[in-house]
C-alpha cells in the first residue's frame, strides 16, 4: 500500500498482494512477494485543494495558460534540481536524500503531504491494528489466565478508536510536512503536470497554472483503491479501504471482496470489534499471493477460529449498497463457469481488490509516454521509457505508479536510488530484499521468492533447492509471552549459501523479516550470517536457529567476525 497523489488523491499498504474477487477482464493480479503489479479498467476523480502556497522567491517560476509554445524545447536554466511530482512516503523519501545530496528541491503535492500511506493506508490502518490487538489479548480468557490475570469484560468506544486512527496519521502528516520545510523542500501546492521536457506545470483544476523547471523529475503519484466493474460503491455500506479507515461504523456481518494483506487486516479489526466476517475470493484458495505453506498456517490461525466464513472460486459481478430499508446485496458468479452461483445479503461490503495507479492527467502524452494499465513504463533505474522504448531524459517514476512494488517503504527505496543516480552515483535497487507485511494478530511477513517461485526459477536456471524452518513453539521469549504459534521458513540455494527467500508467521513476525532482507540486500550468505550472535531470550533466535538450521555445503568466508577488544576494567 502507497505512494501519494499530486493530482488527486491516493491511498498501505502497499504491500503484498491479492487476487481478486471479479471479472477475469478487470482482473488486477498483485503478486504479494512484489513482481510487476497490473490493474485493468478504472476510473479517477480529481479533487482540488482550497489551500496554496506561494512559490518560494527561490523559484524563478511563470505565470501561463494552459499551453506553453515551447514546452518541446528543454529549458536552459532551471528552478530547481529536482522536482518530485506527489509528497507520499516515496516523495518524501526521496526530498529528504536530494537535501542531503545538496540539490535544490521542490515537491508538488494536489491533495496533503503524506499520500496514501500516512492519510489512507499504513499509518491510520496500523492504529486500529493496534487496538484490535489489544481487543484480542483481553478477550481471550485462556491467554489471559495462562499469564496470571483476571480481566473483566472488555469494551470500546468506536469514536475514540476512529479518533486515535485520525490523529495518527494528522501528526505523521504534520511530521512529514515539518521534515521537509526544516530541510528547505519547497512544498508546491497543486496537481502537477508535465508539459514536456524538464519542465512541469501545477495549480488548482480551472485556474490559473504556475511553471516551474527542473533538471530532474521523478513522479511519484501512487495509487487509489481499485474498485471493479458492477460494484456500487457509497462510501457508506459498500466501502473501500479509503472510508473504512474511518470507522464510521462497525457493522454486525461485512462482506470482504478479496482475501490479500488489506482483506485480512480489516478482517482482524472487525472481528476483534465484534463483526462477523465472510471473504469474497476470486481463486480457489485464501490468501493466494503468500507463500503456500504460510497461508495454510495462517487460515488455520487467522480464520478458522473467528467468526470468519468464505467463498472461493467466485466473482462478486454485482454489489448494490444498502437503501430503502434493504441490506447490501452481492451478486456471486462461478469464476470457472461464469454462472451465477450465489447471492449474499449482509449489512456491509469493503471492496479489498487491491489498488490502480494514479497517473491520469499526469501530461505523459506530452513526452510520448503511453501507459500499461495505467502503470508508467519504467526501466530497472526508474526510468521512464516512452513509447518508442526510449528512455525520456531527466524523467523518472517510483512507487505504486510504476507498478513494481506496491509498498511505501519500497517508493522510498525507488526515490533514493533514483537520487543516487542523479548525482552522479549509479545504483540498482534489488526488488527481491525489500520486504512486506500483514499486520494481523499473528502478523506475516515475507522477502524474496515463495518455495514455488524459487523451484520454478531452480528449474529454469539449474540449481537445487533447500527448505529450513523453525517454529516460535521451540523460542522462549515467544513461550514467555504465552504466543508460541507461529513459524519461519527459509528457501535457500544448498550448494552457495543464497538466501531466496524468507517467511514467518508469528509475533512480531514484521520486524523480525529485516535480518534476512538486509542479508539479501547485501548478498551475505547463510554460511557467514549463522555466525552473528542474538541476544537471549529474544523473538530474533527464531531467525538465529533458522539459519544454524540449514545444511549450506559451501565453506564460511576467511573471516567472519571484527576483531575484539576487551573492555578495560575500572
Amino acid at each position: 500500500m502507497h505512494s501519494t497523489s499530486a493530482l488527486s488523491f491516493s491511498q498501505a499498504t502497499s504491500l503484498p498482494t491479492t487476487n481478486y474477487a471479479f471479472h477475469s477482464h478487470s482482473a488486477v493480479n498483485l503478486r504479494f512477494c512484489g513482481l510487476r503489479r497490473q490493474a485493468f479498467g478504472f476510473s479517477f476523480s480529481t479533487h482540488s485543494t482550497s489551500t496554496r502556497l506561494r512559490l518560494s522567491t527561490r523559484a524563478h517560476s511563470y505565470k501561463i495558460s494552459a499551453s506553453d509554445g515551447n514546452n518541446g524545447t528543454p529549458p536552459k536554466s532551471f528552478d530547481y534540481d529536482l522536482i518530485i511530482i506527489g509528497a507520499g512516503v516515496g516523495g518524501h523519501g526521496a526530498a529528504l536524500h536530494a537535501v542531503n545530496k545538496g540539490l535544490k528541491t521542490a515537491i508538488i503535492e494536489g491533495d496533503v503531504v503524506g499520500g496514501t500511506c500516512v492519510n489512507r493506508g499504513c499509518v491510520p490502518s496500523k492504529a486500529l491494528l493496534a487496538v484490535s490487538g489489544r481487543m484480542r489479548e483481553l478477550q481471550s480468557e485462556h491467554h489471559m489466565k495462562a499469564l496470571g490475570l483476571q480481566v473483566s469484560a472488555a469494551g470500546y468506544d468506536r469514536q475514540a478508536v476512529a479518533d486515535h486512527a485520525n490523529n495518527l496519521a494528522s501528526k505523521i502528516r504534520n511530521n512529514l510536512t515539518n521534515s521537509m520545510k526544516a530541510l528547505g523542500v519547497d512544498i508546491l501546492t497543486g496537481f502537477g503536470t508535465i508539459l514536456g521536457p524538464q519542465k512541469v506545470k501545477y495549480g488548482k483544476v480551472g485556474s490559473t497554472y504556475t511553471l516551474v523547471t527542473a533538471k530532474d523529475i521523478i513522479i511519484a503519484t501512487g495509487s487509489v483503491p481499485f474498485v471493479p466493474k458492477g460494484i456500487e460503491v457509497d462510501g457508506k455500506t459498500v466501502i473501500t479501504s479509503d472510508h473504512a479507515l474511518k470507522l464510521e461504523f462497525v457493522p454486525d456481518w461485512v462482506a470482504i471482496v478479496g482475501s490479500g494483506y488489506i482483506g485480512l487486516e480489516f478482517s482482524d479489526v472487525y472481528t476483534a470489534l465484534g463483526s462477523e466476517v465472510t471473504f469474497i475470493e476470486a481463486l480457489d484458495q485464501l490468501m493466494p499471493g503468500f507463500d503456500p505453506e504460510i497461508g495454510k498456517l495462517a487460515q488455520r490461525v487467522l480464520i478458522n477460529p473467528r467468526k470468519i466464513d468464505y467463498h472461493t472460486g467466485v466473482f462478486a459481478t454485482k454489489i448494490t449498497p444498502a437503501r430503502d430499508g434493504k441490506p447490501v446485496i452481492i451478486e456471486l458468479t462461478d469464476a470457472k463457469t461464469k454462472e451465477q452461483k450465489d447471492t449474499l445479503e449482509v449489512d456491509a461490503a469493503l471492496i479489498a481488490t487491491g489498488r490502480a495507479p494514479f497517473t491520469n492527467g499526469l501530461g505523459l502524452e506530452n513526452i510520448n509516454v503511453l501507459t500499461q494499465r495505467g502503470f508508467v513504463p519504467v526501466d530497472e533505474r526508474m526510468r521512464v521509457i516512452d513509447a518508442n522504448g526510449n528512455q525520456v531524459p531527466h524523467l523518472y517514476c517510483i512507487g505504486d505508479a510504476n507498478g513494481k512494488m506496491m509498498l511505501a517503504h519500497a517508493a522510498s527505496a525507488q526515490g533514493i536510488s533514483v537520487v543516487e543516480q542523479v548525482t552522479g552515483r549509479d545504483h540498482v535497487l534489488n526488488h527481491l530484499s525489500i520486504p512486506a507485511a500483514c499486520f494481523t494478530h499473528p502478523e506475516i511477513s515475507m522477502v524474496g521468492l515463495t518455495e514455488p517461485q524459487a523451484r520454478e526459477k531452480a528449474e529454469k536456471e539449474g540449481f537445487e533447492v533447500s527448505v529450513a524452518k523453525t517454529s516460535f513453539k521451540a523460542n522462549t521469549k515467544a513461550l514467555a509471552e504465552n504466543e508460541g504459534e507461529g513459524l519461519a521458513k527459509l528457501i535457500y540455494r544448498p550448494d552457495n549459501g543464497e538466501i531466496l527467500g524468507v517467511h514467518i508467521f508469528g509475533l512480531h513476525a514484521a520486524d523480525l523479516i529485516h535480518e534476512a532482507s538486509n542479508a539479501i540486500a547485501l548478498g551475505t550468505r547463510i554460511q557467514d550470517i549463522k555466525f552473528a550472535v542474538h541476544a537471549h531470550p529474544t523473538l530474533s533466535e527464531v531467525i538465529d536457529e533458522l539459519f544454524k538450521s540449514a545444511k549450506v555445503k559451501a565453506p564460511a568466508s576467511t573471516s567472519t567476525s571484527s576483531p575484539v577488544t576487551e573492555p578495560v576494567s575500572a
